[in-house]
């Protein structure tokens, strides 16, 4: 039965991107202005980290997510961790996140020596739960001045919880709005990780834009990319500013002169990724109506057969970044990648659980019921553009 329904699953995706060809994951599309925008950055000559593309994109983006700022950076890593230390998370401090995800969110954590806290996710989102958020901080936090600041303290490790960071997987959005509820009770600074969500929406918001910042990706396999990339969002104009004047390397404006009047960083997204993201940007609407279609087109499908496809949840619009589908057990779902992958279609599991890599084996965590459950049974298919 295994075999048959398999070979049903190739079949239907090779007749949905109309190839007998390798089907990749998530592959790039440029349907619009690349080119055009790319060769007039060339011939401009200011293809490095100046130049009128890196401020169009940025407004673009601005204006699609509704934040009050974006500013670009190098990667949605460095944007995250950047991220972290401005919300005010330092070394020996601790930041909640979720186990599953990529390891990028729990990287960004480690590079400001602070210390991860890996929590369950809910099975109807796949991102943070607010309902683990809420009973672990119930049982593990007490709220006490530091420095004449109410903040919130690990009773077992002494540690501060400096930040909260939920992730919106596969472009699926968290119950975000009470996260954060949640992080507000506790005085916890919340900063999302939209890396892989632009294009969806919770109630009608865009991710990124409900905490005190939102990162985003831009990365080749992402809804739009830019080659390499990220961009930070937030709804402060004060806080936006900082950030600008950060990512390139806290440079004092002056015609000639080179003044730096902090410790900057060297996060300034070239031009030339720049030209590519707005002409990327020009075709998001389109992009996502065809994703949405490629999703409705998988669940019809899949309806049919013994095994389910992940709708977007409750009070989401998702950009279904990456469709995903649910195995009843493990071995099943291990014997679908090999036989996939071996057909030239490609398939991938979830990341491993962030708690179960050997960096990062000793932090704390729940039971992570949810986290398993998806971790082993569940696979991305592919979720490409359809031409």
């Amino acid at each position: 039965m295994a075999s048959t329904t398999f070979n049903n699953i190739v079949s239907f995706i090779r007749e949905l991107y109309a190839t007998d060809e390798f089907i990749p994951l998530h592959a790039p599309v440029f349907l619009g202005r690349e080119k055009e925008y790319l060769n007039s950055c060339i011939e401009s000559t200011f293809v490095s980290s100046v130049g009128k593309f890196v401020d169009d994109f940025e407004l673009a983006v601005q204006q699609y997510t509704g934040a009050k700022r974006a500013i670009v950076t190098m990667n949605g890593t460095n944007a995250l961790s950047l991220a972290l230390n401005l919300a005010g998370v330092r070394a020996g401090d601790e930041v909640i996140t979720q186990a599953l995800t990529f390891v990028a969110t729990a990287n960004a954590i480690a590079y400001l020596h602070a210390n991860p806290v890996f929590l369950d996710v809910d099975k109807e989102n796949l991102s943070l739960s607010a309902t683990a958020l809420e009973m672990w901080l119930s049982t593990n936090v007490i709220m006490k001045e530091e420095n004449g600041v109410e903040a919130c303290f690990n009773v077992k490790t002494g540690k501060r919880i400096a930040a909260c960071v939920p992730m919106h997987t596969f472009g699926h959005p968290a119950e975000i709005d009470k996260i954060v509820n949640i992080c507000d009770k506790y005085k916890i600074p919340l900063v999302e990780d939209a890396a892989e969500s632009l294009g969806s929406f919770y109630k009608g918001q865009h991710t990124g834009t409900f905490g005190l910042m939102g990162v985003l990706s831009f990365n080749g396999n992402k809804t739009i990319t830019t080659g390499g990339g990220g961009m930070l969002l937030c709804n402060d104009e004060a806080l936006g500013k900082k950030i600008k004047h950060l990512t390139t390397q806290a440079k004092v404006p002056h015609p000639w002169k080179f003044n730096h009047d902090e410790i900057g960083y060297n996060l300034r997204m070239p031009n030339i990724n720049a030209a590519l993201g707005l002409a990327q940007m020009e075709n998001i609407d389109r992009i996502l109506e065809n994703k949405r279609e490629t999703a409705s087109r998988y669940k019809d499908f899949f309806s049919t057969m013994p095994i389910d496809f992940f709708t977007e949840p409750e009070n989401a619009k998702s950009n279904y970044w990456l469709n995903a589908i649910i195995f009843e057990e493990k071995a099943e779902r291990d014997e679908f990648l090999k036989f996939s992958n071996e057909e030239m279609v490609m398939t991938r599991p979830p990341w491993e659980l962030m708690n179960s890599l050997p960096m990062f084996k000793n932090a704390q965590c729940d039971a992570l019921e949810n986290s398993k459950w998806i971790c082993d049974c569940f696979v991305n298919i592919p979720s490409s553009y359809r031409l």
